[in-house]
């Protein structure tokens, strides 16, 4: 199948491309620099140089492939990135859509859609909060489900984990090796749920091998709390397990204190009926004891230059 991918350079990207290449998959992908077009090549992946901004090069690209997958992910929830994501998403539903075949165009879409009320359902057919640590991503599912003439597949991710990235679990890691302290809020009750980045990509295989339109919790099989994930990180850095306050908190952490001071679990196992898929990677807590993230700890602690 010949595949048009976005983010491929990026964190779940790249793990997918290779899942993708290894399945005997023919992969076009987007790249924005001369270093991202040589690590495609290198990967056995065609370069398109471009970005989310060039429309009429997605639509091109989209109309090409036999299916899309979009895996770029800005976290910078800046109002540009917002208007470029929205302006990609519709010009690759437009060029997948234009054969009227019902091309696959998945969508990587976040858990984060669900907001931070403890009382919000957290299932794929829940109404969507007005609000949320992501309303782009929301708006994008909508345009995306709207969209005549192809199979849209929307993946509403857990926490992501495994070889050593995420933004949220490096930035935390590394936060606790530079302070000292592994923060989380109040008694560290709230649950979260995760998946190993390899079975998200084993996921999108599926997906691909059975389209089947609709919205997807994608969650592996270990939901862990804040505090267990605060004490993981504290036995990777020697970082103090730290209890914060909603008010401090949001001293040290920020907007993040909003994030994870909420529920983080999925409701369904749509995915796992829908597309015949089993997560069979670990916890995200033993990836961490593991020594998976020691790379970042150790970057962390070095002394500045």
């Amino acid at each position: 199948m010949k595949i048009f991918l976005t983010g491929g350079t990026g964190y779940v990207g790249s793990v997918l491309l290779e899942h993708l290449i290894d399945a005997g998959h023919d992969i076009e992908a987007l790249t924005r620099s001369a270093a991202g077009a040589a690590r495609l090549t290198e990967a056995g992946a065609s370069a398109v140089h471009g970005s989310l901004a060039d429309a009429e090069l997605l639509r091109a690209a989209a109309v090409r492939a036999d299916a899309v997958i979009h895996a770029a992910f800005d976290t910078t929830m800046s109002e540009d990135a917002a208007a470029t994501e929205l302006t990609a998403i519709r010009a690759l539903a437009a060029g997948a859509g234009a054969s009227g075949s019902g091309k696959p165009v998945l969508y990587t879409s976040t858990a984060l859609v669900y907001g931070i009320d403890p009382g919000q359902e957290r299932h794929e057919d829940a109404r969507l909060p007005e609000r949320s640590a992501q309303p782009v991503k929301a708006h994008a599912e909508r345009e995306l489900l709207g969209t005549a003439g192809i199979t849209p597949i929307v993946m509403r991710v857990a926490l992501v984990h495994g070889r050593g990235g995420s933004g949220l679990l490096t930035g935390l890691i590394a936060g606790a090796a530079s302070s000292g302290t592994a923060g989380y809020i109040g008694d560290g009750a709230q649950v979260w749920d995760a998946i190993d980045v390899d079975d998200l990509a084993s996921l999108y295989l599926a997906a691909l091998a059975k389209p089947r339109a609709g919205v997807y919790n994608a969650k592996g099989a270990h939901p862990f709390t804040q505090r267990e994930l605060a004490e993981a990180i504290s036995a990777l850095t020697g970082a103090q397990p730290v209890s914060l306050s909603p008010a401090s908190a949001a001293d040290v952490l920020g907007p993040l204190a909003l994030i994870l001071g909420a529920p983080g679990t999925l409701d369904g196992d749509r995915a796992r009926t829908t597309f015949a898929w089993t997560p069979a990677g670990g916890s995200l807590l033993d990836d961490i004891r593991g020594g998976g993230y020691r790379p970042i700890m150790e970057a962390a602690a070095q002394p500045a230059a």
